[in-house]
């Protein structure tokens, strides 16, 4: 083992410049891949972080829904009648929609999402919602996401001075009472919480009696999935119900396969492991053909077939090895980048590095194992 690490090492550092630029496109190809992750699980985890929060075990929506940013309404009747088993606790409906806010110190309108629900009861586990509901229960109140994008305006510097701060959303004016924290997503680049009263007034064309998420409160010890399959029974057509775990995979599953983003970053994770290996190759590859009379020389000194190639595949595992730890602290710097400037939720995971490695092992080794080919022409007779 150490005799091919050795002859492995010798072989790549023999020519610094070729090592070099091998590496480079190991870490090129480590990085492509962080960030295509990155930017995937940061589209699942902002697209879902409202439905885990929600204190809710069981969840009723119309079986038109698609997302959360778009849902469409039911009727309300349908989550009170729930109140019929003694199992249900607590029952609160809810609305959703996008409206457009009016920034306060330029004008300019962009959508954000508009969240109401009755205030007496913390609906939300995000920070800032419960210390500040009672906000909500004066007429034209809202809360404001404070990791929302600049687009929106500084509200948060704003109250943090103690400045008063009113802004328009779907043209009517309200007060920004309070700040939370949720963050930007993929649907929405800001959020503001409001009560349901107050959210009919801002849509003023919505019905009270048509909700967009029913949130059911089971009795302590209670199995949701008996109760759920219970209710869809008695539930109407359109209606859906769903256990908190299913819902936050119903909004998976929209960007997942609902929409052309999960291709494509799955679609960018191929193409730099193709890259990659496609580089890795032709250092490979050029490497073998350059040496190809030492390793026949080799071959007439009694070393086999085997022992070259362990040496070629030793070459792979180093240039995975180290061409990965540029590529992790660049991607680390970049996520980082990417966080502040997006409030993205970009972190590396342990499970994420572990899996890039791997990727990056089988990219390196994939090159050696078509590299090894060259061997074959290694004949010990070419050298006399």
């Amino acid at each position: 083992m150490f005799g091919f690490i050795s002859l492995a090492w010798l072989q790549l550092t023999h020519e610094k410049t070729r090592l070099l630029t091998a590496l480079a496109g190991v870490a090129f190809a480590c990085i492509l891949m962080f960030l295509q992750f990155g930017f995937q699980d940061a589209l699942f985890d902002s697209a879902t972080l409202v439905e885990r929060k929600m204190n809710a075990d069981l969840v009723l929506i119309s079986k038109k829904s698609e997302a959360f940013f778009a849902m469409k309404s039911f009727a309300r009747r349908s989550l009170y009648q729930t109140l019929q088993h003694k199992e249900v606790a607590q029952v609160m409906p809810m609305y959703v929609g996008l409206g457009p806010w009016k920034n306060p110190w330029n004008g300019r309108t962009r959508s954000l999402l508009v969240m109401g629900f009755n205030p007496e009861v913390s609906v939300l586990d995000l920070p800032g919602i419960a210390e500040n509901l009672d906000f909500l229960k004066q007429s034209d109140t809202v809360l404001f996401d404070r990791n929302s994008r600049a687009e929106f305006g500084d509200v948060p510097a704003a109250l943090g001075k103690g400045t008063a701060v009113s802004a328009e959303v779907n043209q009517r004016r309200v007060d920004v009472k309070g700040l939370f924290t949720l963050g930007a997503s993929f649907a929405a680049d800001g959020t503001i919480v409001t009560s349901d009263l107050n959210f009919l007034r801002i849509f003023k064309d919505h019905r009270q009696e048509a909700i967009h998420v029913g949130i059911i409160k089971l009795q302590p010890g209670t199995n949701p999935l008996v109760i759920k399959n219970l209710l869809q029974r008695e539930m109407p057509e359109d209606v859906r119900v769903l256990t908190q775990a299913e819902f936050v995979q119903f909004e998976k599953e929209y960007w997942e396969t609902g929409t052309a983003i999960g291709f494509i970053f799955s679609l960018g994770v191929a193409m730099g492991f193709v890259v990659g290996m496609v580089i890795a190759y032709q250092i490979l590859h050029s490497d073998v053909a350059n040496h190809l009379a030492e390793y026949a020389t080799l071959k007439a000194m009694g070393y086999t077939d085997r022992f070259l190639i362990g040496v070629v595949a030793q070459e792979s595992f180093l240039l995975s090895a180290i061409g990965y730890v540029p590529g992790i602290l660049i991607s680390w710097g970049l996520y980082e980048l990417t966080k502040q400037a997006t409030f993205l939720p970009m972190e590396i995971t342990f499970g994420r590095a572990a899996l890039v490695l791997f990727l990056t092992f089988g990219m390196c080794l994939a090159s050696g194992v078509l590299a090894m080919r060259k061997l074959r022409q290694a004949d010990p007779a070419d050298i006399f």
